[in-house]
């Protein structure tokens, strides 16, 4: 590893902004040229602004009568505020064109271009970036490069960038190589993670594939196309991606073993979306974990409980611990209510008011009918059963269950169906010497 700095390059890029200075700014005939120019911005402003209030309305009103979803539309409506400075950018580089073709000066002229693309990249950085830190490092940077090319500074600056290097065996790695590889993967990755979002949500709209499929598409898309950013970037920046193989892969390995549990759950994430075992929207229950399944993620499974509370399960305990999927093959779901009766009651009949109760709520389907059976006999009641069927398991089990029972309750209190306690009677065999002495005499009074 050798780290070259050139020093010839820094005091070149030093002695050119002080020879612009004095040489190009502060001079006479300059602030006359200056004087002249300004007019000319402020009336290209003006045109802009009158070619604007004419396009943009015609804009909107395409916007609206198209048929794209509503967050899209308030994207394009945000591009299209971008028209004005976007006409006055095209108008000022005219401008210039027009003076230097006819040798007029068109300093000023440059310095608002500059300004003006500047601002025109910060706000597309509004737009599309919503981290607050990073748009204002990318204002910063931007009018960093506009003031640069103002003072004619721009290049200079790159060269001395390049010179502060350091060399890896026949790879050489600059500060400008990393700030290249740097803007073109965050652009790269900008332009794939939006790509796969709206792949994502085309796929969520075709009814022919199962919601299973729909996510492995779209994790396999996502990943490829971060894939490919990552490489073109490297490439990009001239960097040969088979001198850095036999590292990349060292790295690899040292990270697969640290990352083996990340790995097991990538893996069986896989596992999940291709045999189609749980799906989004499926009702699960995994240990004491019961919900249904929100979304399927790369590392974990995300159940939502009927309180509100989402779990992250690993996406390798799903693979190798048990799984109840209460809504596998369809929404049907088949629930048990226990219910003991005393031995004086009539059977035929108690077993009619529990299917009765049954379908009394809306909930309970007509279809499968609610059955009750009589399971045995008990140390103190005779045990029936209520089977009962529902299609909407994600509003809950327990409630239903509960609503059930409640009913069954006050249908026996109506016909006198008695639900016992269990009750013990005692027996003490033999006469008075058999008792124990504490029972012999009576207490005293």
């Amino acid at each position: 590893m050798q780290p070259s700095i050139d020093a010839g390059a820094f005091f070149a890029w030093l002695e050119s902004g002080i020879g612009w200075l004095f040489n190009e700014l502060l001079t006479t005939t300059n602030i006359v040229y200056t004087a002249m120019q300004i007019p000319a911005v402020v009336a290209t402003g003006f045109a802009a602004w009158w070619v604007h209030d004419f396009v943009h309305p015609l804009l909107l009103q395409r916007i609206e009568r198209s048929s794209v979803n509503a967050f899209s539309q308030m994207m394009l409506c945000k591009l299209a505020s971008l028209v004005l400075p976007l006409l006055w950018l095209l108008g000022l580089t005219l401008a210039m064109g027009l003076a230097a073709k006819f040798g007029w000066p068109y300093n000023v002229v440059r310095v608002a271009i500059n300004l003006l693309a500047a601002w025109i990249v910060i706000w597309l950085a509004s737009i599309a970036v919503r981290n607050p830190l990073w748009s204002r490092v990318i204002m910063v940077a931007a009018y960093a490069v506009a003031v640069l090319n103002i003072l004619h500074l721009l290049t200079p600056t790159l060269s001395v960038l390049d010179s502060l290097s350091v060399t890896f065996g026949n790879l050489r790695v600059s500060v400008l190589t990393v700030l290249r590889g740097m803007l073109s993967l965050s652009v790269l990755l900008w332009v794939a993670m939006l790509a796969s979002g709206i792949l994502e949500r085309r796929i969520q709209r075709l009814p022919n594939f199962t919601p299973s499929v729909q996510v492995l598409i779209g994790k396999l898309f996502k990943a490829t196309v971060i894939t490919i950013a990552i490489v073109v970037s490297l490439a990009g920046v001239g960097i040969d991606l088979t001198a850095i193989a036999v590292f990349s892969g060292a790295v690899g390995v040292g990270i697969g073993f640290g990352l083996q549990k990340v790995v097991s759950n990538l893996i069986s994430g896989i596992i999940v979306l291709m045999d189609r075992s749980i799906k989004p929207g499926d009702i699960i229950q995994v240990g004491d974990t019961y919900g249904w399944v929100s979304s399927l993620g790369a590392r974990y499974v995300a159940i939502e409980t009927r309180d509100g509370t989402e779990f992250l399960i690993p996406n390798e305990d799903v693979v190798t611990k048990q799984v109840t999927n209460w809504t596998h093959r369809d929404d049907l779901v088949r629930l048990k209510a226990k219910v003991p009766v005393s031995f004086k009651t009539d059977v035929p009949r108690a077993l009619e008011l529990m299917t009765t109760a049954a379908a009394k709520l809306p909930r309970v389907l007509r279809e499968p009918k609610p059955t009750a059976l009589m399971l045995g006999f008990g140390d103190h009641a005779i045990h029936l059963e209520l089977r009962f069927w529902i299609s909407d398991a994600q509003n809950g089990v327990r409630n239903v269950t509960s609503e059930v029972l409640l009913e069954i309750l006050q249908l026996f209190h109506q016909h006198g169906i008695e639900i016992p306690l269990p009750q013990r009677d005692v027996h003490i065999l033999g006469g008075m010497a058999d008792r124990p002495p504490a029972f012999r005499e009576p207490a005293p009074t």
